[in-house]
Parts: C-alpha cells; sequence; structure tokens
C-alpha cells in the first residue's frame, strides 16, 4: 500500500554516528562468508590474507598456528555422511498404499479414492520409481511381505 502524499520526511545527517567504525563494519560485513563454521570462528579480522609472499622453501613444514581447528575439521570429516533428503510420510503411506490393493495396474491407481491429487498413471509410476530409488531395502521387503501375503491366501 503507498503512502499516503506528504508524509514521507526528509533524511537527516546523523552527527552523532561514527563514520570510520561505520565503514569498517561495513568492509567487513562485505567480506565473503566463510561456510566452515569452524574456520569462520577461528578467523581474526584483524590480520591481513594478503601477507603470503613467502617463498615455500624457506617455510617449515607443517606448520599450524591453530591445531584445535584442525582437529575439528579431522573429527567432522570422519563423521559418517548424514542422507539429506527424504520423502515425507504421507508420500510412502500412499505408494504403499496403492501397490498393496493395485499391483502394478496404474490405471486403477488413478481412479482410486484416496488419489487425493488427482495423479495421472505416469505420475503415479514415478513417485513409485522415487519411492524405490529412495529405499531399495525398504521396498524389497514390503514386495516380499506381499508376496508373503498372496501366499498365505492362497
Amino acid at each position: 500500500m503507498p503512502k499516503a502524499k506528504g508524509k514521507t520526511r526528509r533524511q537527516k545527517f546523523g552527527y552523532s554516528v561514527n563514520r570510520k567504525r561505520l565503514n569498517r563494519n561495513a568492509r567487513r560485513k562485505a567480506a565473503p562468508r566463510i561456510e566452515c563454521s569452524h574456520i569462520r570462528h577461528a578467523w581474526d579480522h584483524a590480520k591481513s590474507v594478503k601477507a603470503m609472499e613467502v617463498d615455500i622453501e624457506e617455510r617449515p613444514k607443517e606448520l599450524v598456528r591453530k591445531p584445535y581447528v584442525l582437529n575439528d575439521l579431522e573429527a567432522e570429516a570422519s563423521l559418517p555422511e548424514k542422507k539429506g533428503n527424504t520423502l515425507s510420510r504421507d508420500l510412502i503411506d500412499y505408494v504403499r498404499y496403492m501397490v498393496e490393493n493395485h499391483g502394478e495396474d496404474y490405471k486403477a491407481m488413478a481412479r482410486d479414492e484416496k488419489n487425493y491429487y488427482q495423479d495421472t498413471p505416469k505420475q503415479i509410476r514415478s513417485k513409485i520409481n522415487v519411492y524405490k530409488r529412495f529405499y531399495p531395502a525398504e521396498w524389497q521387503d514390503f514386495l516380499d511381505s506381499l508376496q508373503k501375503r498372496k501366499m498365505e491366501v492362497e
């Protein structure tokens, strides 16, 4: 919603603001953000990065000034990788219900009353394939349990 005409105020110069500190903070904020939290917390903003004019031969090997950062990075690297992307519980239940009741008949799945989002047969097939790709062991166990149920019924 636009402001009423004549209601905006003219900005006045802030004499009480320390311009030197303001510019220094602006420069610091403009610097690229370091993604690694261990390195970011150990970073010294007062020191310059460009003082690296030392020859490689003169420099002693493995000079570590902050070993705790190195230890933290090694500990984090040794942790097992998290599986970041998972499927929603609703989608898993939906796929299991459809396969349990209709098997491989995607047209019947599309006509099912639980197909709330009115997915087409191809969309349902792609959802089932996504579930197979994300949880291959769980999918195989599910198919085995379906086979056992069929054997018990017959």
